[in-house]
């Protein structure tokens, strides 16, 4: 890998949706792979797993770089659950999967909860950040459309708020880019604190 600009952060994400937030601030960044195990441990509570999985992600990535030799700067991880009456909401096993959950948070508030890790030569540093995302009532048939446009697929809780799942969502109190999967207020409080520049504008990630 040879970069023209080396980045001033990389990211331990596949998430598309994650890069367009950095992408948005103007964070000049490249991704670096890091796979880690994502199940709870026993007893796990779902902040500290949530916390736990950003850091874990945060310090593989940093990991990568130094197997590779890569130019070094701050690593970034990010994990997003959903809550609803203490369960982890997880990503659909199926359809029918998909649509017991939805039916749950039809007509309720649920947790998204997205810890953010950042990890560099000289520290290690986390922020949490938590919002109560409010559902109208969804009928059985809009639930089944929704499956159908492959959008529930991959999705945590089987929704996407910034995607054709915004429909359901009759009220957020938190922070929106959260459910997203980054959220930006407490993402540039650990950039400022590791020196990482946003609003790099003209300079493509």
């Amino acid at each position: 890998m040879v970069f023209d600009v080396v980045p001033d952060l990389y990211l331990a994400s596949q998430s598309p949706r994650r890069r367009e937030l950095l992408r948005q601030i103007g964070v000049r960044h490249d991704v670096i792979s890091a796979s880690v195990p994502e199940q709870p441990a026993v007893g796990e509570s779902a902040i500290d797993y949530v916390q736990r999985l950003a850091g874990e992600k945060a310090a593989a990535g940093y990991a990568q770089l130094l197997q590779k030799n890569l130019p070094l700067a701050p690593v970034l991880g990010a994990d997003t659950l959903g809550l609803l009456d203490g369960d982890i909401l997880e990503k659909p096993r199926d359809q029918a999967h998909a649509e017991q959950m939805l039916r749950q948070l039809s007509g309720r508030t649920h947790q998204v909860i997205t810890a953010v890790a950042l990890h560099s030569s000289a520290k290690q540093a986390l922020r949490l950040s938590i919002t109560d995302v409010t559902f109208r009532e969804l009928s059985d048939a809009e639930i089944t459309a929704y499956w159908h446009t492959g959008e529930p697929q991959d999705k945590a809780g089987s929704y996407g708020i910034q995607g054709l799942g915004g429909v359901f969502v009759k009220e957020i109190r938190g922070s929106y880019s959260c459910v997203v999967g980054l959220p930006i207020e407490a993402t540039c409080e650990l950039l400022r604190e590791f020196a990482v520049p946003w609003w790099s504008a003209g300079v493509s990630p």
